[in-house]
C-alpha cells in the first residue's frame, strides 16, 4: 500500500504534462489578412508636427504681460518660431534697473503657449534682450538675473512638452543668436546652457554653434570623433540650431570644420530637432544638388519660410531632377517642395497585415513603414486602434502600443465585437484636448488619411459568428 500513493501522484503528473504538451502544440486559429492598400508615397505636403517650414511670431513681453499678432497664427502653418523680446527687464533698455518677470509677464507666456496647444500648433522658443528683435549688442542685464529668468520660464516651458518643438538658448547678444556680445563666451553660454537643462525635463535645447556643445561637454573638437553622449547625460538633449544654414563653407562661422563636426552633431540631430535659417543666397551651398546628402546626414527638421527670402524664391524656382538623386516620383517638382516633404519625419505605410483569432478574440496587426524623411520622430506618440462599422460609427476605440517612430509595428489587442465588417483606423498623437486627440501623424499614403477621425486607415476586417 505504502507504494501506490507515489505511483497514483506519479501518473497524474504524467498525465497532467501529457495534456499540457497537446494544448501547447495545438495549431493556433488564426486567420490572416493581407490588406489591400495604396503602399506607394504621396507627394502632397502634410503638415506633421514639429517640423516644416516655420514662420516667425515677434512677441513682447513687459510687466503686463505679453503682445503679439494673433492673425499669423492660421491653419496654413504648424510651426512658428516665437521670437519673445524680454528687454523690459533689462536697466540697458528700460533705464531704471534689472528686474525678474512679473506674474503677469510669465500668465502672458503661459496664456501664448496654451493657445498654441489649443490649436495644435508647435512653436520654437526663444527669449533675447535685443529691444524689438532689432540687431542691437550688448543689452543683456546682470548675469544672475539673466538665469534667474531662466529659472522663472521653465516650469512654465515643462507644461508644454508636446506643444514645444525646442528651446533655443538665445538670449545673448543680436536676436538672441549667441554673437556679438561682450559675454557671447563659455564663461556665461555654459552655465546658461545648465541652467536651462538642469531646470526642465525632456525639451530639446538648442545652442547656436557646436563649440558652445564641446565648452558644456568640456572637450574641445580634437576630441569629437570618438566622443558618445551618453542617454542618461543631460547633454543627451543639448543640440544646435544653426541661422547661417549654407550660407558658407563654415555656415557663417558656425562650424570649424565642417564635415567632421556635422558627423559628431548627426548623432545628437537623430534624436534632436535641427534647423534654422537658410542664407546668403549667392552660395551654391543651397543649390539642390548639393545640399540634399548633408540635410539627410544632420536630419533637417525645420527651417525658416520667410528668411531668407531670396533663398526661398530659388527653390522654389529650381527642380528635383536626376542629378539629385533616384526619386522619380519627384522629377519635375521644384526644389522647394521636395525639401518641404522631406524636413523632418515622413512615414509611408508599406505594408499591413491583420490576424484575428475566433476562439480568443485576439486582433494582431503588423504594419511596415519607411521614414522617407530627412529627420526622424523625436517624440513618442500614443496609439490607438478605431473600429468604423458599415453605419460610418466608431463603436470601438482600443489603447494600443506607443509608436516610438519604428519602422515594424506590431500591435495587439482583443475584440468584442458583433459580427459585420469594420473599417480599421490607427490615430497616432500627442496628447488629447476635450477628448480629441491633438499633434496627430498622418502617414504619406494617398487616401489614407481620416481628417474626421484624425487616423491613418489600415485596412478591413470581417467578422463572422
Amino acid at each position: 500500500m505504502k507504494y501506490k500513493i507515489p505511483v497514483l501522484v506519479a501518473s497524474l503528473f504524467l498525465i497532467y504534462i501529457t495534456i499540457a504538451l497537446v494544448v501547447l502544440n495545438l495549431p493556433n486559429d488564426y486567420v490572416e489578412y493581407h490588406q489591400d492598400i495604396d503602399y506607394s508615397e504621396s507627394i502632397e505636403k502634410i503638415s506633421n508636427p514639429d517640423q516644416g517650414f516655420y514662420r516667425p511670431i515677434y512677441v513682447k513681453m513687459d510687466e503686463n504681460g505679453v503682445t503679439y499678432n494673433k492673425n499669423i497664427i492660421t491653419d496654413s502653418t504648424q510651426l512658428y518660431h516665437l521670437r519673445i523680446d524680454i528687454s523690459a527687464f533689462s536697466a540697458k533698455t528700460n533705464g531704471n534697473i534689472d528686474s525678474v518677470f512679473t506674474k503677469n509677464s510669465l500668465t502672458g507666456l503661459e496664456s501664448l503657449l496654451s493657445l498654441l496647444q489649443e490649436k495644435g500648433k508647435n512653436a520654437i522658443v526663444r527669449f533675447a534682450y535685443d529691444p524689438d528683435y532689432g540687431g542691437q549688442s550688448n543689452m543683456e542685464p546682470d548675469f544672475d538675473i539673466m538665469k534667474e529668468h531662466v529659472r522663472q520660464v521653465c516650469p512654465i516651458l515643462n507644461k508644454f512638452k508636446t506643444t514645444i518643438t525646442a528651446v533655443e538658448v538665445g538670449m545673448i547678444g543680436p536676436w538672441g543668436e549667441m554673437h556679438s556680445s561682450t559675454i557671447a563666451n563659455a564663461t556665461h553660454t555654459t552655465p546658461l546652457i545648465d541652467t536651462f537643462l538642469t531646470n526642465t525635463t525632456d525639451l530639446a535645447i538648442l545652442v547656436r554653434t557646436p563649440k558652445m556643445i564641446y565648452d558644456y561637454l568640456d572637450i574641445t573638437i580634437n576630441d569629437i570623433k570618438n566622443y558618445t553622449i551618453k542617454k542618461s547625460s543631460k547633454a543627451w538633449r543639448l543640440g544646435l540650431f544653426n541661422d547661417g544654414y549654407l550660407g558658407s563653407s563654415s555656415d557663417l562661422d558656425t562650424y570649424t570644420q565642417r564635415e567632421k563636426e556635422i558627423a559628431f552633431l548627426s548623432n545628437q540631430t537623430s534624436h534632436l530637432p535641427y534647423g534654422g535659417e537658410a542664407v546668403a543666397p549667392s552660395s551654391d551651398l543651397h543649390n539642390i544638388e548639393n545640399c540634399l546628402p548633408e540635410m539627410y546626414q544632420i536630419h533637417l527638421n525645420y527651417l525658416n519660410v520667410e528668411w531668407n527670402d531670396k533663398v526661398v524664391d530659388k527653390w522654389k524656382q529650381t527642380f528635383y531632377t536626376s542629378d539629385c538623386g533616384q526619386d522619380e516620383k519627384y522629377f519635375g517638382k521644384t526644389a522647394f517642395t521636395y525639401i518641404e516633404n522631406h524636413m523632418g519625419y515622413r512615414f509611408v505605410l508599406r505594408d499591413s497585415t491583420f490576424k484575428y483569432s475566433a476562439k480568443t478574440r485576439k486582433f494582431k496587426v503588423n504594419l511596415k513603414l519607411q521614414n522617407v524623411g530627412f529627420g526622424n520622430l523625436n517624440k513618442t506618440k500614443k496609439a490607438k486602434l478605431l473600429f468604423v462599422n458599415s453605419e460610418n460609427k466608431v463603436v470601438l476605440s482600443k489603447s494600443v502600443a506607443n509608436f516610438n517612430g519604428q519602422e515594424n509595428l506590431s500591435l495587439s489587442t482583443s475584440l468584442n465585437l458583433e459580427k459585420g465588417k469594420y473599417e480599421v483606423y490607427l490615430c497616432l498623437f500627442g496628447e488629447t484636448k476635450n477628448g480629441m486627440p491633438t499633434f496627430t501623424l498622418q502617414f504619406a499614403n494617398n487616401d489614407i488619411w481620416n481628417a474626421d477621425l484624425s487616423a491613418n486607415h489600415i485596412g478591413s476586417i470581417e467578422l463572422k459568428k
